[in-house]
């Protein structure tokens, strides 16, 4: 590993502060380049959508950088492009993200738009109905694209109707024509608020400074009414297969998703089931799937393993882009060696390479600020701890390949 645990991101390094109401600010220092970087999330998330507006908790966000009390949608990206700097900020399955960058001596300015943004935005009726054409164009595309549709398809058989990993965050071509500015001003007035809220700074900027901006802008922020995430449904382990087949006439490629729920990123097994899907259809030319499926049988124009992890139990499932005529064999190659996986312990040098892989990418990881960013935010979220990366590579090294092969069993079965 390249770098070493002084340089590493850690205790020795990050600053880490929680405000008196609620929001957790972390500073990371970096004075060899002059540019600052911010990230962070507040929870409000597409956990809180209903089924008559889903998608609710995705426009709001997506209308949030579109005017606020103090500026309009003009003035807001003006100022950023005559400072060189980015803000964004969009909607995911448990909270509402942001990131954004500039000089370090505009940091100030970036983090009073981030404040003005997700403490009193406007929703204005002519962005409203622009970003609604911008969505509803999407969606409708989205329709017409196989591997999203498989997808989509894919995700409602694993999840019940009443777990919210069912539904797309994007919401249906129904629900987005039926969202109103009302509802964008009741979800927000409900559940952005400094409670959860995370933040991570990094950059040629001085910690304490760091934070005192963040308390100017947001410390007095408080929502008596923002309620805490709510817990995710229990999910039973599926007990048969399901197959469900969607024909899209005219399409010359069929798309295919074979899965199930796998273990959340808090798993005490994570690292184990981590490697086995790298194992799977990552490493490389996309693991043994893809030496299998794609190179050896030619059978796939692309085919991976994926392993969501996340805050609850995202999916784990391979995806491959298939001839029509080739859809059963692949499926047939997938499962054998999703088979081989869960019978067979990974020999010594396949789990040495891919524990090498694993620590390999981290300095890849932290050569910039987004990265260092990403990562400090990821141990935050997780509760990780701020010495994790110090830890990282023993962590790994750790792990052997009977956990490897009871976790792939714990999780796969090929015939299920």
């Amino acid at each position: 590993m390249a770098a070493n645990n002084n340089t590493l991101p850690g205790p020795a390094n990050i600053v880490r502060r929680e405000l008196p109401n609620g929001i957790v600010v972390l500073v990371r220092e970096n004075h060899y380049a002059p540019s600052v970087i911010i990230t962070g999330s507040v929870n409000a998330g597409g956990l809180f959508d209903v089924p008559d507006t889903l998608g609710l908790a995705s426009f709001a966000a997506s209308m949030l950088m579109r005017g606020t009390e103090q500026r309009d949608f003009t003035a807001i990206h003006e100022l950023l492009e005559s400072n060189g700097a980015s803000l964004g900020i969009s909607g995911g399955r448990h909270t509402a993200g942001f990131s954004g960058k500039s000089l370090a001596e505009d940091l100030p300015m970036l983090i009073e738009l981030l404040a003005e943004a997700l403490r009193r935005p406007v929703f204005p009726e002519v962005q409203l109905d622009r970003l609604r054409g911008q969505l509803l164009t999407s969606l409708k595309i989205h329709e017409q694209d196989t591997r999203y549709m498989a997808g989509k398809l894919f995700r409602e058989l694993v999840y019940s109707a009443d777990h919210p990993y069912h539904y797309s965050t994007d919401g249906t071509v129904e629900t987005i024509s039926a969202i109103r500015r009302d509802h964008l001003l009741d979800f927000h007035r409900q559940f952005y608020g400094p409670s959860g809220m995370m933040i991570v700074i990094v950059g040629a900027v001085e910690s304490e400074a760091a934070i005192r901006l963040v308390e100017d802008y947001f410390g007095d922020w408080q929502n008596p009414t923002q309620p805490p995430l709510p817990d995710l449904p229990s999910l039973a382990p599926p007990q048969a297969v399901q197959t469900q087949i969607h024909t899209m006439p005219g399409k010359s490629q069929s798309d295919l998703v074979w899965g199930t729920p796998g273990p959340s990123r808090f798993a005490e097994d994570w690292h184990a089931a981590n490697l086995a899907n790298n194992i799977l259809g990552v490493f490389g030319m996309y693991g043994r799937i893809g030496a299998e499926v794609r190179e050896k049988r030619g059978m796939a124009y692309y085919s991976f393993s994926r392993l969501d992890g996340g805050i609850g139990p995202g999916a784990w499932r391979v995806v491959a882009g298939v001839n029509p005529a080739n859809v059963e064999a692949a499926v047939e190659a997938i499962r054998g060696e999703i088979r081989r996986l869960v019978t067979e312990p990974v020999s010594v040098q396949e789990l040495a390479d891919n524990k090498a892989n694993f620590i390999g990418r981290l300095p890849l990881q932290l050569e910039s600020n987004e990265g260092v960013a990403g990562v400090i935010l990821m141990m935050e979220r997780y509760e990780l701890g701020l010495d994790y990366l110090q830890h990282y590579a023993a962590t790994i090294n750790a792990v052997t390949a009977e956990e490897v092969l009871v976790s792939a069993q714990r999780y796969l079965d090929p015939d299920v």
